[in-house]
């Protein structure tokens, strides 16, 4: 007899048709049978072990976050209901170019520096690999959720070439290919880039077209965090999508979004820009989170020649006086390049958390709002804060348009991620809210995708783009990674004041059809692995 029947469900099966009424079995991890409107027909119930209740549930494919920052978080946090509690099945990681393999064991301390704001210091982590096959094997000891990995190129260019602003030479760029070879093999998705973040950033278009080839020979995909969000960012878009067809790779653009107000109302020509491509034969695809503000690290926002050279470099040059004031000088009046070229808006900054709790009273202000309590200028706030927290801050950027983001989510190649950062005292509500907040905000209550069309965004639309074949869809034969939610009553908890409540409406999950949610309260089931790329 099979493990367990969930009866009378109203599946939703990722495919964006129209829901039905079934039982479905679930028995070794996969789905066995999918029995429709079988109380209406009269016809023999299928039985299991367990049954469960689920009238009045919806029952998807459990969720695919495709922008996920959870690198050391899997590992550390057994529990890690911040996304199990989302009803998140598998998680994207790797992401913005930066992470924790492949490595050497300097660039394993520089890595785990620069990106403390993301991650944490990783002082309470055995960094036990440094190849991505080694990492990959970590998570395979045992995990919430599934998780599917990125080759980071910054994390790559780091360690064939250093933190220096200079092109590649052809030995480095040699060693950047083989490096980007080694871990498709081993099992990543793709490679991802974080184009305003050092030292990704100082790579030139030639240098990443040479790399996506290597990623494209294998089935892959590139994920950039392209050059500009802001002043220049539908020519960065465009950017990529010309790089990625000199390279014939499949192109995920991160994090989507037209910010700042020189993109307000201009969505409609990053859709116009996308649609010409794939009219003429591109392979893209787009995530977003359902939320206005950002959330990056304080230090990213300073010119990339501030950066060059790694964190030790950054902290001797603002705590060099001359030095300081020419970055404030490109910060506030030039617009720097981490900023995305726009000239600092310090009352969009707001601090969301810090690594030293002795700072914590800057947490949930604005860098103006601490400057005008201290009478100090915001400039002097920040470049505090950097030195006396060693460039671990992270803040949101609250510089979004709500106009942008419904026309975005509205594209048939949009997917969902939360680009969730799960550090600081009050981190960004999306890290603990993006899915339930889609299900409940944007189709419940605004009406801006249907419930069947939405689901498709969250399942089998991120699945395609990963070339997982048993994945994204409630199908005989396919994986049981499965959530089961209250349409009526799904919604996130989270809010900016509050932002580590977990959702309401979603009562079970299951991962390799086993509970790690199970009415309402997390298990203790760690059944998450690698997904590892599947071979052509």
């Amino acid at each position: 007899m099979e493990e367990l029947v969930i009866r009378d469900a109203d599946v939703v099966d990722g495919s964006g048709t129209d829901a039905y009424r079934a039982d479905v079995v679930v028995d070794g991890g996969r789905i066995v049978s999918i029995v429709k409107e079988a109380a209406a027909a009269g016809c023999q119930r299928p039985k299991a072990r367990r049954e469960l209740d689920a009238e009045g549930l919806v029952l998807a494919p459990g969720f695919i976050d495709m922008h996920a920052h959870s690198d050391l978080a899997l590992l550390r946090d057994p529990d890690h209901s911040a996304k199990a509690a989302q009803g998140v099945t598998l998680e994207v990681i790797g992401q913005d170019g930066l992470s924790y393999a492949p490595v050497d064991d300097r660039t394993l301390g520089e890595v785990r520096r620069a990106i403390a704001g993301w991650n944490g210091p990783g002082d309470d982590v055995d960094f036990d690999w440094r190849s991505v096959g080694e990492y990959l094997d970590r998570l395979d000891r045992g995990i919430a959720v599934n998780a599917a990995y990125l080759i980071p190129q910054g994390t790559v260019r780091a360690l064939a070439v250093g933190w220096d602003d200079r092109e590649a030479t052809e030995a480095e760029l040699e060693h950047m290919r083989r490096l980007v070879a080694e871990g498709m093999e081993q099992g990543a998705v793709g490679m991802s880039s974080g184009l305003t973040y050092t030292p990704g950033m100082y790579a030139k278009d030639a240098e990443l077209t040479e790399l996506c080839r290597v990623v494209a020979s294998y089935g892959g995909y590139y994920c950039p965090h392209h050059r500009s969000y802001g002043a220049g960012a539908l020519q960065a878009y465009e950017e990529m999508v010309e790089l990625t067809r000199e390279a014939d790779c499949p192109l995920h653009l991160a994090h989507a979004t037209m910010n700042f107000g020189v993109n307000k109302g201009k969505a409609p020509e990053l859709l116009t820009l996308l649609d010409g491509a794939l009219a003429a034969g591109a392979d893209i695809t787009l995530d977003t989170y359902p939320y206005t503000p950002g959330c990056t690290t304080l230090v990213a926002l300073l010119p990339s020649w501030a950066s060059e050279g790694g964190p030790d470099q950054i902290m001797k040059r603002l705590a060099d006086d001359d030095t300081a004031e020419r970055i404030r000088h490109h910060m506030e009046e030039i617009g720097s390049d981490g900023s995305h070229g726009v000239p600092m808006e310090w009352e969009t900054i707001e601090i969301s958390g810090t690594g030293d709790p002795a700072l914590a009273e800057y947490v949930g202000r604005t860098v103006l709002d601490s400057a005008r309590l201290r009478g100090e200028t915001p400039w002097k706030v920040a470049r505090h804060l950097l030195l006396a927290d060693r460039l671990a801050p992270t803040i949101l950027q609250h510089v979004g348009h709500e106009e942008n983001v419904r026309a975005i989510m509205r594209h048939r190649v949009h997917t969902g991620g939360s680009d969730g950062i799960l550090q600081g005292a009050k981190p960004h509500p999306r890290a603990y809210g993006t899915f339930p907040h889609y299900l409940g905000h944007y189709v419940r209550e605004l009406g801006v995708l249907p419930l069947e069309e939405c689901v498709a965004h969250l399942t089998s639309r991120p699945a395609a783009r990963l070339r997982l074949p048993d994945r994204g869809l409630v199908r005989e034969g396919y994986r049981a990674d499965l959530v089961l939610f209250d349409p009526a009553t799904v919604a996130a908890g989270s809010t900016y004041e509050n932002p580590r409540v977990l959702p309401t409406g979603i009562p079970h999950v299951l991962v390799d059809g086993r509970f790690v949610m199970e009415d309402g309260r997390r298990t203790d089931v760690l059944a998450g692995r690698s997904v590892r790329r599947v071979p052509r």
